[in-house]
């Protein structure tokens, strides 16, 4: 983790910020004598070789009337990089802040709400700056820097930081089911045997992320409309339609530890429904468990029955029962043998009386039987049924694995328990929110004007400036944590860190896109930000379309998001510049 800036380092940083950068606008008088004796005063340009540099003719208007400004290229953008640098320190503060109050108090709320607001806060905040100031014209000016940072945090994240993660997180891909092994890494840079794993919770999350652009497409689609007033009208569902989706998607993330688990009680519940049957199958020498037409055998059931109970008494004991589960590998999904023995119990003594009777005992394998059987995991019987159940139990435990048990159980042992002052941490965790929420909400504005200052010095369209260089204040967070966690090469860590990619992406495309969306709304700006939309929606669609439906992604996948960074710089400039699409 890098170093912390301390308050000291900061103010040092602002003092010199302030002694560098303020201008004082006035006239530069020279003092020359002519031959004849007299003293004028005349005005002289700055020399030649500074032209490039310079913009005297023009005038900067300092933010707030007393932040530095600059009107030189070198000056925006030495301005830009202490700017940004202080967002990220915002950054830093709100994410350091966000966790340790998920450490005291666990994930719910906090990590379902508070979490993915607070990471989209810098981002929503120069947003709105970007078109809250000065006149229409100005706002109309300005805003396509906040729309360059709403494309660029997204494709950034989709592009150059999830391609660095599957690089730096790559590991060997089983041949047959390209499935990643944990902390094995022989095979190189191979485009196809080596990449990275993750759990089937990550392509839901992409798949909600994919659904983000509704919005988008709403807003393009109704620019169609003939009328000034039905395309100013469409920015107006756009925005009812984006808070909608972020409030939904609040709601989901605040329930999703409670989904997660009841998905693992299932994977658990099928786990030991595959290692019972499997283990009474292969021992079946009373006949056959399942006939020739896939049905339960009944007789075959009752003759088991027979076999099990060693002292004749016509009723299972736990202990005849606890026989039968020996040797199934329980352990692989965190469950032990009194755990499995609790469940079978609970399933076939419908008497509650602590045994299981002979047709307690032949209602249970049968109903588990014919569980198996929906699953698609066993058709047929004899030697066959028993490969199936074989399978069956491979794949359970495979989708235990994908479900991230793991996950969840990190999770609870570090609330609280890693905490050993909760009262103070909770003082700390309330100080470095209000810390990183101020530095966002008192530099975001001269951040911006720098921007929009460097874009005139340049001539460089200020969509393109802040495409690239305000993501990498405001996501730089994002990307130094993503590559830790993922270079420890294990599918529960690449897992976590492609749904917080994710879901970075679905709140800025819903709630910044709010942000923008009333902004051009209720300043009656105009939408002409078709190219820049479209480059949001092709790269969601392509890397949310991947992610998806797969949860293992080769190395030659990183290399796809790579060049979607370059295309769509390329995309934007050919339709807005060339074409004149917007």
């Amino acid at each position: 983790m890098a170093n912390k800036p301390t308050p000291l380092n900061l103010f040092l940083l602002l003092l010199l910020l302030l002694i560098l950068c303020t201008t004082v606008h006035g006239r530069l008088i020279t003092t020359t004598i002519p031959s004849d004796g007299v003293v004028h005063d005349n005005l002289r340009g700055p020399p030649t070789f500074l032209l490039r540099f310079s913009s005297s003719s023009e005038s900067c208007e300092q933010t707030y009337g007393f932040m530095p400004c600059t009107t030189t290229v070198i000056g925006n953008l030495f301005l830009i990089l202490v700017y940004g640098y202080l967002m990220f320190v915002a950054a830093n503060c709100l994410s350091d802040g966000s966790e340790l109050f998920l450490e005291i108090l666990g994930p719910g709320i906090v990590g379902g709400l508070l979490l993915p607001v607070l990471g989209a806060f810098p981002d929503a905040m120069l947003i709105l700056v970007s078109g809250l100031s000065g006149s229409t014209e100005t706002a109309q000016d300005q805003v396509s820097i906040g729309m360059g940072l709403l494309a660029g945090s997204t494709i950034t994240l989709l592009t150059i930081i999830w391609g660095s993660c599957v690089i730096v997180g790559k590991c060997d891909l089983r041949i047959q089911d390209s499935h990643a092994i944990d902390k094995k890494d022989t095979k190189g840079f191979n485009l196809t045997g080596s990449g990275i794993g993750t759990d089937i919770w990550t392509s839901y999350i992409a798949r909600i992320m994919a659904l983000s652009i509704l919005p988008f497409i709403v807003v393009q689609i109704l620019q169609v409309l003939p009328s000034t007033s039905g395309r100013h009208l469409s920015v107006l569902i756009s925005l009812i339609f984006s808070l909608l989706l972020w409030i939904s998607y609040c709601l989901y993330q605040v329930t999703h530890p409670w989904i997660q688990k009841t998905r693992i009680a299932y994977a658990k519940h099928k786990h030991v429904i595959a290692g019972f049957l499997r283990n009474l199958h292969s021992d079946d020498v009373s006949g056959r468990l399942l006939m020739d037409d896939g049905e339960p055998n009944r007789e075959a059931i009752k003759k088991l029955f027979t076999r099990i109970d060693l002292n004749k008494d016509e009723k299972l004991s736990t202990a005849e029962l606890r026989a039968v589960i020996i040797g199934i590998q329980f352990e692989e999904i965190g469950l032990d043998e009194n755990d499995a023995l609790e469940k079978v119990m609970k399933e076939f003594d419908t008497s509650n009386n602590d045994f299981v009777e002979v047709e307690e005992f032949v209602e249970g394998i049968s109903k588990w039987l014919n569980e198996a059987k929906r699953s698609g995991a066993v058709r047929g019987a004899g030697t066959h049924a028993i490969k199936a159940l074989s399978d069956f139990l491979l794949h359970t435990k495979r989708e235990h694995d994908l479900l991230g048990d793991q996950i969840l159980k990190d999770q609870s042992d570090e609330v609280v328990e890693g905490v050993e002052n909760p009262r103070w941490a909770c003082y700390k965790a309330v100080l470095m929110l209000v810390v990183g929420a101020t530095i966002t909400v008192v530099f975001a504005d001269p951040l911006v004007d720098a921007v929009d200052n460097f874009s005139t010095a340049t001539s460089i369209p200020s969509f393109f400036v802040s495409f690239i260089a305000l993501p990498l204040a405001t996501n730089t967070t994002e990307a130094v944590s993503a590559i830790s966690h993922v270079s420890q090469k294990r599918l529960k860590t690449a897992s976590l860190t492609f749904s917080e990619i994710y879901g970075a992406v679905t709140m800025n495309n819903l709630l910044c896109l709010s942000v923008f969306s009333a902004l051009v709304y209720f300043r009656e700006l105009t939408w002409n930000f078709s190219a820049e939309v479209l480059v949001i929606v092709i790269v969601c669609i392509v890397m949310g379309a991947f992610a998806s439906f797969r949860t293992s992604f080769p190395l030659w996948m990183s290399l796809m998001a790579f060049l979607l960074y370059p295309f769509s710089l390329a995309l934007v400039y050919v339709l807005d510049h060339v074409l004149g699409w917007s």
